[in-house]
Formats: structure tokens, C-alpha cells, sequence
């Protein structure tokens, strides 16, 4: 089994919010992968103490625990557990009932024997690999489908986060779960994975550089390094967002790739 990640800041001045886990579990009969992207929140008040590291750090243990413990368990069951174990950790000491209360995109996959099963929840991605080639690309597409004028001031994309209508993510209702994208494939239909925040699929989505499948012979033949150390470039090409329209100069980036 090949197994390889990589994850990059943003910018140094500020810690890096995303964490990715692969789990193999000491039976050694299948295995899960997970990967979160911590939502920097805007300037001011959050409600919460502690802040997105310290959040996606908790959540993501609680998930990888869980997907390799837990195996009777449904993925949206799992990511419900942990959203609940993490905020029970710092319920006594936080507004949880904050709308910017610290949240993480996820993806989640998880194979065994028989099948690989998939949760993605936000705008991170993953991607499934045949065995003749053929990519399919797993995304949750509520955030994208928002009008981009929406999101442009604070308060209006506080309005459509984790509501009926905007988008979801896993921050302190369990519920939230429910809203994943979520499938099974057959084992004999998945030779790889490859699990993307948003800030490692701006190579695909927002640059154009190649397609989602082009995006996984690239992290196959050269690594996932590779992949953010090119989206790094391009970025550095065009600091003010003259050619490419984007919040952040440059966000986190990590890149988990598995050949199951």
C-alpha cells in the first residue's frame, strides 16, 4: 500500500488550519483517510477560545478514532459522534450557538474487503480512481452554488452557514452530518484516493492548470508536494489576484493520497 500527504500554511504568519489522518488499523484488513479544512473565520468575535487548530486537531482524533474502531458504525454516524465529542470539550467554556464557532470542511473515506465508502461535507474534495483510469470526483457543491455577492460581506455569509439554502459544515450540531455527501463504491472499482482541501484543488478549479484526473497522475507520478508546490507558483505569479479572482492570496493546502 502507498501511502503519501502533504499540507502546506497558507502564509507563515499564521498557523496551518488543516489536518489529514490515514488510519490502518493493526488487524490490517482496510484502513481510512481523513482530511479537514479549519474555515478561517473573519476578524472579531467567534465565541470560542480556543480557536480552528485546536478544533480541527480534536475533530479530526475523534474521526480517525472512530473510523478505525467503529466499523459498524455509518460514516455520517461517526462524524456525528466526533462533532459532538469536540463539542462537548469546550461546551463549558465556549458559545457553541455562535455562528463563527470554529468548523472544518471534511472528507472521510473509508475501505475495507468488500467496499470503499465516501463522506465529504463543504468544499474540499475527493477523488476516486478505477481501475482503468477513470477519475470521479466526490464534491459537495452548496458553497459554489452560493452567489458570489452573498458572500462578499461578513454578515451575509453568516446568514447561509450551516442553513437551509447556504452551505454546511461540521462545527457543533451534529446534524450537520446528515448533509454530507455520502456513497459506496465496490473495492474492485477503487485502485486510488486522493483527498484535496480547497486550497490544493485551486490547480483544478481555479487555475485550469488540468482536470481532476490529470490532478491525480500528477500527485502519482511526482507526489502531492508537487501538487501545492505548483499551486504555490501560480499564486506567486499573480500575487494580486489580477488574473485569478480569490479571497486569499494563498490558503492552506494539503493533499492525502492512498493507493488502497
Amino acid at each position: 500500500m502507498r501511502i503519501e500527504l502533504a499540507t502546506a500554511p497558507g502564509v507563515t504568519e499564521r498557523p496551518n488550519e488543516d489536518w489529514t489522518s490515514v488510519v490502518l488499523p493493526a488487524s490490517g484488513e482496510g484502513g481510512s483517510l481523513i482530511l479537514l479544512d479549519g474555515v478561517t473565520p473573519p476578524a472579531g468575535d467567534v465565541g470560542c477560545v480556543h480557536g480552528v487548530p485546536w478544533f480541527t486537531a480534536r475533530l479530526g482524533g475523534a474521526l480517525a478514532e472512530l473510523s478505525a474502531s467503529r466499523r459498524d458504525l455509518t460514516l455520517p454516524e461517526i462524524l456525528a459522534d466526533a462533532i459532538r465529542r469536540t463539542a462537548d470539550a469546550h461546551r463549558d467554556t465556549c458559545d457553541l450557538s455562535h455562528v463563527r464557532t470554529p468548523q472544518a470542511t471534511v472528507v472521510m473515506a473509508r475501505w475495507g474487503a468488500d467496499s470503499v465508502e465516501h463522506l465529504v461535507l463543504s468544499d474540499s474534495t475527493l477523488l476516486l480512481e478505477a481501475p482503468d483510469g477513470a477519475v470521479r470526483a466526490v464534491v459537495d457543491d452548496r458553497l459554489h452554488r452560493v452567489p458570489r455577492a452573498a458572500l462578499r460581506s461578513a454578515a451575509s455569509a453568516d446568514a447561509l452557514r450551516n442553513a437551509e439554502g447556504g452551505f454546511f459544515t461540521a462545527a457543533a450540531d451534529p446534524s450537520a452530518a446528515a448533509k454530507a455527501v455520502t456513497g459506496r463504491t465496490p473495492a474492485a472499482d477503487v485502485r486510488a484516493l486522493l483527498a484535496l482541501t480547497d486550497g490544493a484543488a485551486r490547480w483544478v478549479e481555479m487555475f485550469h492548470e488540468g482536470d481532476w484526473a490529470d490532478c491525480l497522475a500528477l500527485v502519482r507520478k511526482s507526489g502531492p508536494q508537487e501538487l501545492i508546490d505548483r499551486v504555490r507558483a501560480t499564486e506567486d505569479t499573480d500575487p494580486d489576484g489580477a488574473a485569478f479572482r480569490r479571497w486569499k492570496k494563498s490558503d492552506d493546502a494539503t493533499a492525502t493520497y492512498v493507493e488502497v
